[in-house]
């Protein structure tokens, strides 16, 4: 993942700080949004379309009531386009927002073998989706940049949703003033956490 390079106009640049500066976000205190999580992944285990929309309507439509945003409409695709850029590089789509709508699309299966996608991807493409309208209606962005921020908040969302201990982002700077994702010191430190969190268990008496 790699983030948005900042924009040259002032305005739009305050902005850009001002979204890679929010590195968090509230939840709530109870499993409302895993009971929306878990009915996602039994619908992609089922390979059930209708059951998984309705699941990531749902899940939709808890997250919104909880912010206090409007519930955003979801779309729910087969296969996932294939994007070809210049030069011959090809990108999946694994989802957009289109904010005059407001309207979530989501791909359920892979672009070549047109297997079912995992949860973990197709969940986090949800949380990145529902980011974005949360960008624009709850915290009044004008654009939705792709900053560290914004990646920060949708790891909130996603771990909250699965119940997994939040992870640590590590950041590589690049050039042109982006970052990516170091991916591997992320997953070290994650599987660190885990140690210490089965050692806390064992402990208790």
């Amino acid at each position: 993942m790699l983030t948005d390079r900042p924009p040259l106009k002032p305005t739009a640049r305050a902005e850009f700080r001002k979204s890679d500066r929010l590195v968090t976000l509230s939840v709530p205190e109870d499993d409302r949004f895993k009971n929306a999580a878990d009915a996602i992944r039994a619908a992609l285990v089922a390979e059930d379309a209708r059951a998984l929309r309705s699941a990531s309507a749902r899940f939709l439509e808890v997250a919104a009531r909880f912010y206090q945003v409007s519930v955003p409409k979801v779309l729910v695709l087969a296969a996932r386009p294939i994007r070809v850029w210049e030069g011959g590089i090809q990108t999946e789509l694994y989802g957009d927002y289109n904010v005059a709508t407001p309207m979530i699309r989501v791909w359920m299966r892979t672009a070549v073998q047109k297997r079912p996608t995992s949860f973990g991807t197709f969940f986090s493409t949800l949380c990145h989706e529902f980011c974005h309208h949360l960008d624009f209606e709850k915290f009044g962005f004008r654009h939705s940049p792709h900053t560290r921020g914004f990646y920060e908040r949708i790891a909130v969302l996603y771990d909250h949703g699965c119940k997994t201990p939040k992870k640590r982002l590590f950041w590589i700077p690049l050039s042109f003033d982006c970052w990516a994702i170091d991916w591997p010191r992320v997953n070290l430190s994650g599987r660190i956490q885990k140690r210490k969190n089965l050692k806390k268990r064992i402990k208790r008496p």
